[in-house]
């Protein structure tokens, strides 16, 4: 049994379905269903006798340790974050106690049930706690890519916080010797995401003829990771990491949002083309550029490949190619998580 935290959320239900799609090893999903974690993502595993799920708030101790009695998990994956750079900015304090109080009570009770193993099984125990490139801060134009020993430098309340909980993280592995992981990825995109993030929001702002925003000049870099190629990588570092050790996991993919903007209209205008026969790019439009917004970040991820035998599979272009065909196969899902609530947010942050 493998206990997941925040696997209704985007990367941790991908994983889900990524690890039930060919293991028969039991996995349970504590989430506290919070506006990105859909239940509805996970319907195919109701009733599936190797997939069971704790509404759980990672903030209660009694309860997480409640979990860890009754399913007693030879890992732990640490999804569960607030991880919206925007949304940080203006409600910082959500993600101080998600990021940071929860990691740190998750690290508490993990910790408290590790020591109750015998020995054997405490030797093979993994906690795998999943984080960002973001705590690096930002590169510039030429700047090498960041690397596992990268000075940390986040510039935003988001990456504040996780870059604590990484620092936790390493902390009860060096203190108390629970045998930790930490990755660092690059940003992800895949089914399932929700649309705050860039890619989502422009394919249904597009096929819905509403505007794209783009922060600024649209010229900030990011480096491009298939969701499905990070739930790889995470199965490799839990089976072969080394303990205590860190991960860099990206997809060797640095685009511009511009251009990953204009090449998720392209695929539109041959998927589901305009009635007018003019691009979606036409509704492509510059808005003021969010505070304190990274120019650039790169992921060197060579030292995965090296150690671990890891490569993304996914090009950019497959991997959008694949992303944009999901949410056009998917209105229901689609549905299903744009409440009026969200479309309020979206019309705050992007007015």
């Amino acid at each position: 049994m493998i206990l997941v935290t925040g696997g209704a959320g985007f990367i941790g239900s991908n994983f889900i379905h990524d690890w039930l799609r060919d293991s028969d090893e039991p996995i349970v999903n504590v989430d506290r269903l919070t506006y990105a974690g859909n239940a509805e993502t996970l319907e195919p595993f109701e009733g599936d006798p190797r997939y069971a799920f704790a509404h759980v708030d990672i903030c209660e101790r009694g309860l997480l340790d409640a979990v860890f009695a009754q399913y007693r998990p030879r890992a732990v994956l640490h999804f569960a974050a607030e991880s919206h750079v925007d949304r940080s900015i203006h409600g910082p304090g959500d993600f101080l106690q998600t990021n940071v109080v929860g990691t740190f009570t998750l690290l508490e009770a993990a910790t408290a049930y590790w020591q109750t193993l015998p020995a054997g099984q405490r030797d093979t125990f993994r906690f795998l706690h999943v984080s960002t490139d973001e705590v690096f801060g930002s590169l510039g134009a030429d700047g090498p890519a960041f690397h596992e020993r990268t000075p940390y430098a986040p510039n935003s309340p988001y990456s504040a916080s996780k870059a604590a909980s990484d620092h936790f993280v390493r902390a009860w592995h060096h203190t108390y010797g629970l045998p930790t992981l930490t990755t660092n990825c690059s940003n992800n995109y895949g089914p399932y995401q929700f649309p705050e993030k860039l890619i989502p929001l422009m394919i249904l702002n597009a096929l819905d003829g509403k505007p794209l925003p783009v922060y600024g000049d649209g010229r900030n870099v990011r480096d491009w990771l298939y969701v499905g190629d990070h739930c790889a990588a995470l199965r490799v570092v839990l089976e072969r990491g080394a303990s205590g050790e860190t991960y860099n996991i990206g997809g060797w993919n640095e685009k511009a949002n511009i251009d990953v903007v204009h090449a998720v209209c392209a695929l539109l205008d041959e998927m589901r083309p305009r009635a007018s026969g003019e691009s979606h790019a036409v509704q492509i439009r510059f808005v003021k550029d969010r505070p304190g917004h990274d120019q650039r970040y790169a992921i060197d991820a060579s030292r995965i490949a090296r150690e671990l035998g890891w490569k993304p599979v996914e090009t950019f272009e497959s991997g959008l190619r694949r992303t944009v065909q999901w949410y056009l196969e998917h209105p229901e899902w689609i549905e299903g998580v744009t409440s009026g609530s969200y479309r309020r947010w979206i019309e705050t942050h992007y007015a």
